[in-house]
Formats: C-alpha cells, structure tokens, sequence
C-alpha cells in the first residue's frame, strides 16, 4: 500500500464491510470521509492484494480476506 496510508486502507474497508451491496468509489468516499481520488487509488491497491473485488462494474465490494485483514 505504498500510495495510501493503513488507516485510509482501513476506512475504506471499514465501509465496505458495513456495506450489503457492491459500492462505488464516490460512496465510499462520502461515507468515509475521504476524497474520491484517494478511495479510488486506495480500492485499486485493495484490488490488487485480494481484500476488495468488483463484482460489478466500477463497484466494490470486500473480499473473506479483506475482512480478516480488517480485523488484524
């Protein structure tokens, strides 16, 4: 996660975690407080080691080891 910080990775998780459906970039940022440009680099960096997937397009949705990362 060189681009974000763990606490950014873990807002954006957090979110996701809560969530019931697939979320896009813009949602998440609202929701956890973050600008859209740094959930959007943060989501493609969870993509990237499995915590977060797409499984619909341009939303996100947290993967089994997104949520054991989340909690530690």
């Amino acid at each position: 996660m060189a681009s974000q910080t763990p606490s950014e990775a873990n807002k954006v998780l957090s979110v996701l975690a809560k969530a019931t459906e697939p979320m896009g970039n813009k949602q998440v940022a609202e929701q956890s407080g973050l600008e859209s440009k740094k959930v959007s680099s943060t989501m493609n960096a969870l993509k990237k080691e499995g915590l977060v997937d797409s499984p619909v397009r341009c939303k996100y949705a947290i993967t089994a080891s997104g949520k054991k990362a989340l909690k530690g």
